[in-house]
């Protein structure tokens, strides 16, 4: 079933989250002077860089619903009731 994959999905969701929010960091300056150019400057002159914006703002939505997915999956087939699942 489809169900199960969406914890895959959160894994590779953070991981393009952790990927991008590094490299938006590497470009950002926090001076209140200076913000609002730097991203002018990561939009117009870094190579993709619209392309990496847009993927860490559509992600964090995309990583919300993967785990409403994931919750309401489990809530669904009742793997809560599974005691072992929750002995680490």
């Amino acid at each position: 079933s489809a169900w199960w994959n969406f914890g895959s999905l959160l894994g590779l969701c953070l991981i393009i989250q952790t990927l991008t929010g590094l490299f938006l960091a590497m470009h950002y300056t926090a001076d209140i002077n200076l913000a609002f150019s730097s991203l002018a400057h990561f939009h117009r002159d870094v190579q993709h860089g619209w392309l990496i914006r847009n993927l860490h703002a559509n992600g964090a939505s995309m990583f919300f619903i993967c785990i409403y997915f994931h919750i309401g999956r489990g809530l669904y087939y009742g793997s809560y009731l599974f005691s072992e699942t929750w002995n680490i």
